[in-house]
């Protein structure tokens, strides 16, 4: 009743689970992730238990493989389970129990598990693969993952229709103000194009709860600050510290502000000229 991807980055830093189904808050049930250790996928007649357990297991060393071995051993329902799993170094491995609806099955490779059941067919998970190693190296794992589950969906995908998809991506310092390692963790419980509104929700998490690249960074002279200052007032706050509060862009705007992100400074001009317009 679902297909997933369990994934690392190239470069290694990432790991991360993107899933959907026709089923009520998949990602309440499927993902799970730590930074280093790697990141599993649970489903068709899901063990939750496994999420934590395979964790505990990588995290004392185990490699992918025999994490999945342990999990299988101790359960009397492993026929029924469907499990994928990469570790931190990013070896990869599926499960697919002789239970399992139909149609069911995985493909494994370099950094990455792809499984899914009661797909459209085969087709299903082989243009998932495609997609994931046609995708750029270098882009967000995130982004790479997206790609993946929409060419599953469009090969067919869940045979019974569509109600939620979700994504957990994990990174060391990646977290709201560097904090923790949750790079993205979005859930679309029940919508009738989950994958759309995932994608809608991923652009936005980039937006609010991903840190400036150097590359974003606009240093602000005093010109700019001085135009920054107007526009901020034009829509009604003291300063841009203030401003930046209000509308949740403390990652993308230097504390001290002695730098603006590009997108932000883009949306305070669209917004700012236009209040200001709007006073004469």
């Amino acid at each position: 009743m679902t297909f997933s991807i369990v994934a690392r980055s190239a470069d290694g830093e990432s790991w991360g689970v993107a899933v959907a189904s026709k089923f009520l808050a998949v990602g309440n049930a499927v993902p799970a992730a730590v930074a280093q250790l790697g990141a599993i996928a649970t489903q068709a007649e899901a063990n939750v238990a496994f999420k934590g357990m395979a964790l505990a297991h990588l995290d004392e060393g185990a490699t992918a493989g025999v994490a999945l071995q342990r999990l299988l051993e101790e359960d009397p329902d492993r026929d029924h389970r469907q499990v994928g799993i990469v570790d931190g170094e990013g070896n990869a491995v599926s499960h697919t129990g002789s239970a399992c609806y139909p149609w069911a099955g995985s493909v494994v490779g370099d950094g990455y598990a792809i499984q899914g059941n009661v797909l459209a067919g085969p087709e299903v998970v082989a243009e998932m693969e495609r997609a994931f190693l046609a995708s750029d190296e270098s882009a967000l794992l995130a982004t790479r993952l997206l790609a993946a589950m929409d060419a599953g969906e469009a090969a067919g995908g869940d045979r019974r229709g569509r109600q939620s998809a979700a994504m957990l991506v994990v990174k060391d310092g990646a977290g709201y103000g560097g904090q923790d390692d949750v790079a993205v963790d979005l859930r679309v419980d029940d919508h009738p194009e989950p994958l759309t509104e995932l994608a809608r929700l991923l652009e936005l998490n980039d937006l609010f709860l991903t840190a400036s690249t150097e590359e974003d960074k606009i240093p602000v002279t005093p010109e700019l600050d001085t135009e920054i200052t107007r526009l901020v007032q034009a829509l009604g706050h003291e300063d841009l510290r203030a401003w930046t509060g209000h509308e949740n862009f403390e990652m993308r705007v230097a504390p001290t502000g002695s730098w603006i992100d590009r997108r932000v400074l883009t949306i305070l001009r669209r917004t700012g000229e236009a209040a200001a317009g709007g006073e004469g």
